[in-house]
């Protein structure tokens, strides 16, 4: 049986942000792309996915190496919106500790209690 090398790779809106991804799967081809990036082989991705066959992950790396300015822009976005969120998180975490400064000056002077 052959396989239309197309059907590999699809997009639905609503799933993966609308981004290209594998078949039958929520694997985004910029997933396959990064781990590829990092030195894994598309046999090495294939079997940390589990699920993904051989020709699924070349079948990302194809439209990956076809349209490596999409991808990257998709990569870089990712990258961009995480940062924001973290720096958004430290700072939410940061604003609910009361600083060290701010506590003393809200404690009362245990000595000026005691002289009252």
């Amino acid at each position: 049986m052959s396989v239309e090398i197309g059907s590999l790779i699809t997009r639905t809106p609503g799933i993966v942000g609308g981004r290209p991804r594998i078949a039958g799967t929520r694997v985004p081809v910029q997933s396959v792309a990064i781990c590829y990036k990092q030195g894994a082989s598309p046999e090495d991705i294939a079997f940390q996915y589990g699920h993904l066959s051989a020709a699924q992950v070349y079948a990302a790396l194809t439209y990956y190496h076809a349209n490596r300015e999409e991808i990257e822009t998709a990569i870089a976005e990712d990258a961009e919106l995480y940062d924001r969120l973290a720096r958004e998180d430290r700072l939410a975490k940061q604003a609910a500790q009361p600083s060290t400064e701010a506590s003393a000056e809200r404690m009362p002077d245990v000595n000026s209690a005691v002289l009252r």
